[in-house]
């Protein structure tokens, strides 16, 4: 990571557990992790390691049991249901396997979507992205009309076009073929970088996650 660059992302001792068969299983025992600006982390792990339970977290989706989640040196340690909403919304660009676009909404539409809500809305910004993901012959498509590989790069373009913080992405290409998830990947890759914001990546794949800047594994509910 380099050093001058701003911290986006500062996990500090994080932990986790959940009640099953009336015993308590610790997920995360103590995790730390920084992304910087620009920096793209992969993040790897055994099936049942705490990588999604560790990016729900980070998300707000979940709370934690100890430790502390920071952006860009806010805390969220005393943020409200509402405000872990508006972080969300704001400052984090979120990506999941599931590409949970808006069937009813063109592409166009969908790629605007959130930064519309974030009141951040910027028409030359998703003009650049349309263009970049290759969806500017799409956009007055359907969902329902495009390929897996095609509604994922909307699924990226809409979580960049907020100009997040952090993207945090969730085996994105774990629905795509290998082609077509090299090249997801490579696109996601070199527009974080130019963004400026983080990307902390959950995968099982190593070979994908060699194409980023950084690779950390989870193992144990500790991050090696």
């Amino acid at each position: 990571m380099a050093r001058d660059k701003e911290i986006m992302l500062s996990v500090r001792n994080l932990t986790k557990a959940y009640s099953a068969a009336g015993e308590r299983v610790s997920v995360l025992r103590g995790v730390n992790l920084i992304v910087a600006a620009g920096e793209r982390v992969a993040l790897t792990g055994e099936s049942g390691s705490g990588k999604s339970t560790l990016l729900h977290l980070i998300a707000g989706l979940d709370r934690a049991d100890g430790g502390e989640i920071d952006f860009a040196g806010t805390s969220t340690a005393g943020l409200s249901e509402a405000g872990l909403a508006a972080l969300r919304r704001d400052r984090l660009g979120l990506v999941f396997q599931q590409f949970n676009l808006i069937p009813s909404l063109n592409v166009r539409d969908n790629l605007a979507f959130q930064s519309r809500i974030a009141g951040r809305h910027d028409v030359a910004w998703q003009a650049e992205l349309a263009q970049r993901l290759g969806l500017t012959p799409l956009l007055d498509r359907y969902p329902e009309q495009l390929s897996g590989g095609q509604q994922q790069r909307v699924a990226i373009g809409r979580a960049l076009a907020v100009k997040p913080l952090l993207l945090l992405a969730d085996e994105p290409t774990g629905n795509l073929d290998e082609t077509t998830a090299d090249g997801v990947m490579a696109l996601t890759r070199d527009l974080v970088a130019q963004t400026g914001c983080g990307l902390l990546m959950v995968t099982h794949s190593n070979r994908l996650a060699a194409m980023l800047d950084r690779h950390v594994n989870l193992t144990a509910g500790l991050i090696a």
